[in-house]
This record gives structure tokens, sequence and C-alpha cells, in this order.
């Protein structure tokens, strides 16, 4: 670098001109006094000791008394620290411009395109460690590792998690073993498919970007509850319905916890088919006013458009309409319990958990 760039770039770093011509001068001489000094560089003899004064003070030189004030430089350590941590903060401000410039704020915008996948999975990420409710994640098995933390968070805050882990099936990469879900996710299912990271997170927060295999790489964040529902119904048909069970934390007796109706429905209409008694607690909204409640009693009856065809459990094709339970509680009051925007029934719920079976009689 040449003395001329040196001390622009020490102007750069926060020295003053006088300052920087100085220092560069000293460099050059080892040691001088402080006239030799003005008069090897630009700065007037007049500023000299006031230079070297604040040039000692943020521990570029050091002055000693020889039958004149003489300057030598101190030991560079103290400069080169002093530089480098400006560099590192110059860094990171060009990251974060960066950061900001590829990813605007999300609470700005219902929707957001960003050029990054990572700024898609961190935000996802940190999403999920907030999820309270429900969370649905389509992810590679590097992927899954890499929100491991975010997913462990969210199981704590009571949320359920259902995870969809996709490989290639001309690549080598197997899914985790079983014991890496534990505590991590409610269920887990393998497609054997390259598929786009998805994550929805209580209903009202998607993060999707295109498979690493896509011509168009980009990633798409919503905060909309009706888009995140349309997400919800991609999730469910294509990337979980038909895919096998890897792992599974559900109870299989009460209680059951259930984050949607839908799934509650096709558990409890076989029951109901064989005269148990389905006793169950409702979290949700009030349809009407908007409300926080929670009621509970016998589940009566479902309702759903169309036929099982005699299956015992009706296939999600039969559930894609109205579907509801029937809540009756324990004054005798009958009330209508809907799922995920509800605009018919009387509760949406937000959490079913069915708290007893019982099918030693038979319902009234």
């Amino acid at each position: 670098m040449e003395t001329d760039e040196l001390r622009d770039t020490l102007r750069d770093a926060g020295l003053s001109q006088y300052q920087a011509e100085a220092y560069c001068a000293l460099l050059q001489l080892g040691a001088a006094s402080a006239t030799e000094l003005a008069d090897a560089s630009t700065v007037p003899t007049a500023r000299i000791y006031d230079v070297l004064r604040d040039l000692e003070d943020r521990g570029y030189i050091e002055t000693y008394e020889q039958d004149s004030l003489r300057a030598r430089a101190s030991d560079p350590k103290t400069v080169l620290a002093d530089l480098r941590e400006r560099a590192d903060r110059l860094d990171e401000a060009a990251e974060e411009i960066e950061e900001r410039w590829q990813a605007p704020a999300v609470e700005r915008h219902k929707v957001s395109i960003v050029k990054r996948f990572e700024t898609v999975r961190e935000r996802a990420e940190s999403a999920i460690r907030e999820a309270d409710s429900e969370v649905q994640v389509a992810t590679t098995p590097d992927g899954f590792r890499k929100l491991r933390g975010g997913l462990t968070q969210a199981v704590e805050n009571g949320a359920l998690v259902n995870v969809c882990i996709c490989t290639d099936p001309e690549g080598d990469e197997e899914p985790p073993a079983a014991d890496e879900f534990e505590g991590v996710a409610t269920e887990v299912r393998h497609r054997t498919l390259p598929t786009p990271f998805v994550a929805l997170v209580d209903r009202n927060r998607t993060f999707f970007a295109p498979h690493a295999g896509s011509v168009n790489q980009y990633g798409v964040l919503v905060e909309d509850f009706t888009m995140t529902y349309v997400f919800h119904w991609y999730f469910q048909t294509t990337l979980w319905e038909i895919w096998e069970p890897l792992y599974s934390a559900r109870p299989d007796e009460p209680p059951i916890p259930y984050a949607g109706v839908r799934e509650c429905v096709r558990d409890v209409d076989p029951l109901l088919d064989d005269g148990a008694v389905v006793s169950a607690s409702v979290v949700g909204l009030e349809r009407d006013t908007g409300e926080q409640i929670e009621v509970s009693g016998r589940i009566v009856d479902v309702i759903y458009t169309g036929d099982a065809d005699g299956d015992s459990t009706p296939p999600l094709a039969q559930l894609a309409g109205q579907v509801c339970l029937v809540l009756e509680t324990d004054d005798g009051e009958r009330m209508t319990i809907g799922g995920w925007g509800a605009v018919l029934e009387d509760v949406e719920a937000t959490r079913v958990t069915v708290t007893a079976i019982d099918r030693s009689k038979r319902r009234d």
C-alpha cells in the first residue's frame, strides 16, 4: 500500500488529516523531535504538539523528553487491534445492510420475497421457537437437524409438531433414526421425493422455499391467516396424508390432543359409530365475538360433507367441506365446533383434547 493510501485509510479509521500525516511520517523516521516531525510532514509547527498529544492518547505513539519533546511509534499491537476492531464492525455493518436489503422486516409486509434460503430457515426457526399451538414442517434430514432446537422449544411450549422428512430417491440420504425425534416432534412422516421447504406456525405464519433442484431460487415469508391456510392444505394433501409414519408420540388413550378438528373427526367418528361415549375439552375462539373460549362435554355427533363409503375412518377427501364436532356441555347446551377458519360453527377450535373414551356403555 502506498503512503498516500495508508494516510487515507487511517483517516477512514478515525484519525484527522494531521494525525494521519504525523503518524505516517513517524513510522518512516522511527523517532523524531516535534520540530523534525513537523518538517517531515504537512503538519504546521504550531499544531504539532496538539497532534502528538492526541496520537499518544489513542495509543499510536509515545513521547519523551530529550533536550526537546520527541516521539516514537508505539508497539503496533494497540493500533492493529483498533484497526481490526473497526474492520470487524464495518464487515458486520456490511452483512447487516445486505441482510436488511434481502429480507425486509416481516412486520411491514404481509408477504415478503427474499433471495437467500438461509433467511427463510432462520426466520422459520425463530418463529417455531415461539409456537405454542401448532407447527407443520417439511424439510430434509439436514434441515431437520438445523431446526431441532426450535422444534424442541415448540414441543416444550405445548405445540403439536408434525414433521415431514423429505429425501431424494436418487440420493443416498437416509431419514434420521427414530430416537432423534423424541422430544422434538409429535409425529413424523417420510416423503421419498424432493420437496420445497415449508414451515407453518400457529396458523398465521408461513415460510416457503423451492427445493434445491428448482430453477428459481427464492423464499417467501407470509404473515397472513388465509394464505397460511392454503399452504396448510398443500401440506396435508401433498406432504402428509399419503406418506408412511416414521415416528409418533401421540397417545393412543386419553388425553389425546388435536390441533385440528378434521384429525379429531377421523378418530372420533368410528368410536361414535361403535356407540362409545367420547368426552372432550375445546379451546378456541367464539365465532360471533372473537373472544377466547374453553368448553368441555361429550361429543355427541360429527358433521362432514360426503359419505365414508363404508370405510370406518372418513378419508381426507370427504373432509374438504364443512367439518365439525357437536359438543354437548355439562349443562345440556349443544355447540358446534369448527376448525381452522370456521364460519358456520359456534366455536373455531385451536385445540381439541379427547379427555375420555368410555366403550362400556352406549351413548344415550
